[in-house]
């Protein structure tokens, strides 16, 4: 039986960036799904304050819908789309960015779902959560500042994170370029930046969802590095690497790398289409 892709996004972003790698896989005869988290996709807010001409007060407190959405709620969402793809036969979790922290929790809670693990330059905490990550040496590097420029309203008035990709601003334009895909054209930095949603959800998780040895360990698992991200730089990618071979010696990663930015193995999919086609034949016979 055919392995199921099941894709998990990360911030800000939804199913609709899997698009084109879903083409890619699909014309390699593999079966996909692409997850919107809660909050994401068609459920996500886009106030008519963010539509131009924007109306930078109206946007700063309009509420949103991703509101309260936790990590236990996208966990809970993606189980249930595990256990559906599951009755159809084996199941390879692929995440992305944030995406890797609700797979790991997924995976801590029901193991038995998931045939083989992958992440795609994600979170897979291990050692810390992830938010004592971003004071480690290894994300020394990453420069926050179209991010931080980019942040509209209180967080903790709004419930959520609020950034405002519509901006004309060159300077944040120039730094979210640099940050997600300074490997490609300004035009496919356009599009991409325009699949992106405004609001995320603020739960980052707590020490209780690093991976687990018990259940997470014993699944079959795979990191494809991305060689040029700058957001979740190598050394940090790596470190995951490390740690997580470090919890289960016995059931180390299987690395891989593909030379990309931290998006532009979305926007040329096929390398990365090839790669998880090779990652599915891995799966043992009759599983």
């Amino acid at each position: 039986m055919r392995p199921t892709f099941v894709l998990v996004h990360g911030a800000f972003a939804n199913s609709f960036s899997f698009a084109p790698l879903q083409a890619e896989l699909g014309l390699l005869g593999h079966r996909s799904i692409a997850v919107d988290l809660p909050g994401h996709g068609f459920a996500a807010t886009y106030p008519r304050a963010y539509q131009a001409p924007q109306d930078p007060a109206g946007l700063a407190t309009a509420p949103g819908a991703i509101k309260g959405v936790t990590l236990a709620d996208n966990a809970a969402h993606l189980i249930g789309i595990l256990e559906r793809a599951k009755r159809n036969g084996p199941v390879i979790l692929v995440s992305h960015s944030r995406g890797g922290m609700t797979a790991t929790v997924a995976a801590n809670q029901r193991p038995d779902l998931i045939d083989r693990i992958v992440y795609v330059s994600a979170w897979c905490p291990v050692d810390l959560d992830v938010n004592s990550y971003y004071a480690e040496p290894e994300m020394a590097s990453v420069d926050a500042t179209g991010q931080v420029a980019a942040m509209v309203g209180n967080p903790a008035e709004l419930g959520l994170l609020r950034s405002n990709f519509r901006t004309a601003d060159p300077g944040v334009l120039a730094a979210f370029k640099a940050a997600f895909l300074a490997d490609g054209t300004d035009e496919e930095f356009m599009v991409f930046l325009n699949t992106f949603q405004p609001d995320e959800n603020l739960d980052a998780g707590t020490p209780d969802d690093r991976a687990q040895p018990d259940t997470w360990g014993r699944i079959p698992k795979t990191y494809i590095r991305l060689a040029e991200d700058t957001s979740v730089p190598v050394a940090m990618q790596d470190r995951m690497i490390r740690e997580g071979d470090a919890l289960t010696p016995q059931n180390p990663y299987d690395v891989r790398t593909l030379t990309s930015s931290h998006l532009k193995w979305l926007v040329d999919p096929v390398p990365a289409a090839r790669v998880l086609g090779e990652i599915a034949a891995l799966l043992p016979a009759g599983s």
